[in-house]
């Protein structure tokens, strides 16, 4: 998944999270793996006699010594957690139910709440909304970049709560809260106003496009995190079609990762039927090909725009440009080279344990781990913040001239 500005020190989604942990396979996840229920994996973590001894002395050491108050649900938390953080495995993770619950719906990529991004000011000590999201509550009733958040629920708010603010805001679906900012109209003078939003669920927008001249169409993905990323990707790909571009740029710098299917349906957009998109590999060295299902749809000349934190499913998208995508040319710099795979397993208390289970290759057995995809035109003198930057940006720049 990723301090440009004054504003920017760092950011959050504004939204709260109804899951319900019924399900046993959700999906492939390119930055997690697969999602899965487990009722005994809790259990059998401590079935090691070892284990288990060392952790018991060390329970009676502190229940009979230790002065301070002891949350025995926490020290069971942070056993699992430290236990886990010895596979020395950077990917590998273990989640507390809250974690698991919030993990769980940013994959996802849909959330009940307003939909308002916002961000510190530590200047001014002020929550400022830098953004909404498309289709959100927050952006049908008004709330705009640059608002000054100063009151929730009738609660005055600044800078300090901007840890708790969050937890403030979120709530059921179907619920309200009262926002209020300030507003710095056209004659520079703040106003106050007030809104009262209704909280539903919000759908984040991970794809966006846009025209450039010579019919050129340009798309980024930010994260392939969501279940409809690649549905995204497709109707904004129709709609450039639709107002007449002749070229395509595809965007998937400082894009982390996400759900492997939905890079893998991306892909299927760009190869032929039955080509082979991915090669993954088991730790008893067992190797399963998938391949695409699709006819061709994108036949026009195209780039794909890479840096060195395009990761995971990005370099999956990558790897398969490379190795079987004849109309498409990859620019800008190696990619990160993250090249394995997760499995999220669910236990039965909510909580979840997330570990590398599988390494993946190019169509043509390339390893990406630790290598990354090379671009076939390398230009590195330009870092990406998101934003599209026509004259600065000589990754973008170098690819419009390719394709003019």
């Amino acid at each position: 998944m990723n301090g440009k500005q004054k504003l920017k020190t760092f950011m959050t989604i504004i939204i709260t999270v109804l899951v319900t942990f019924s399900v046993t396979i959700l999906w492939a996840y390119g930055g997690t793996g697969n999602i899965k229920s487990s009722s005994s994996l809790l259990g059998n973590a401590f079935q090691s006699d070892k284990l288990a001894t060392k952790v018991e002395l060390i329970r009676q050491k502190i229940k009979s010594e230790f002065i301070g108050e002891v949350d025995e649900d926490e020290l069971i938390e942070w056993a699992i957690k430290g236990y886990v953080a010895g596979l020395e495995d950077k990917y590998s993770e273990y989640f507390t139910p809250e974690e698991m619950e919030e993990y769980y719906a940013d994959t996802i990529g849909e959330y009940v709440g307003i939909g308002v991004y916002i961000t510190l000011d530590s200047e001014k000590n002020e929550i400022v909304i830098y953004d909404t999201i498309e289709g959100s509550p927050a952006r049908e009733v008004g709330l705009k970049a640059g608002d000054v958040l100063v009151e929730v629920d009738n609660e005055t708010c600044n800078g300090d709560d901007y840890d708790t603010i969050t937890d403030k805001i979120k709530g059921k679906i179907g619920t309200k809260v009262k926002i209020k900012v300030l507003r710095t109209n056209e004659n520079n003078k703040q106003e106050k106003l007030e809104f009262e939003i209704e909280r539903r669920n919000v759908e984040i927008k991970r794809v966006t496009s846009r025209m450039l001249d010579n019919n050129i169409g340009y798309i980024y993905i930010s994260s392939f995190d969501g279940t409809k990323v690649s549905d995204q990707f497709e109707a904004e790909y129709d709609k450039l079609v639709s107002q007449g571009a002749k070229s395509l740029i595809v965007d998937v710098r400082s894009n982390g990762g996400g759900i492997v299917d939905e890079a893998l349906e991306i892909a299927d957009l760009m190869t032929n039927r039955n080509e082979v998109l991915l090669i993954e590999s088991d730790k008893d060295g067992n190797e399963k090909e998938t391949k695409s299902k699709r006819d061709k749809k994108i036949t026009m000349n195209s780039i794909l725009l890479v840096n060195e934190f395009s990761a995971s499913a990005s370099e999956i998208l990558a790897g398969i440009v490379k190795d079987s995508v004849t109309n498409m040319k990859i620019v800008g710099k190696t990619t990160y080279g993250k090249g394995v795979i997760q499995a999220l397993y669910q236990l039965t208390d909510g909580s979840g344990l997330k570990i590398t289970t599988e390494k993946y290759y190019t169509p043509k057995h390339n390893e990406i781990n630790n290598h990354g995809i090379e671009p076939d035109v390398v230009v590195d003198d330009y870092n990406f913040t998101g934003i599209i930057d026509l004259e600065n940006d000589t990754q973008l720049k170098k690819a419009i001239e390719m394709l003019k």
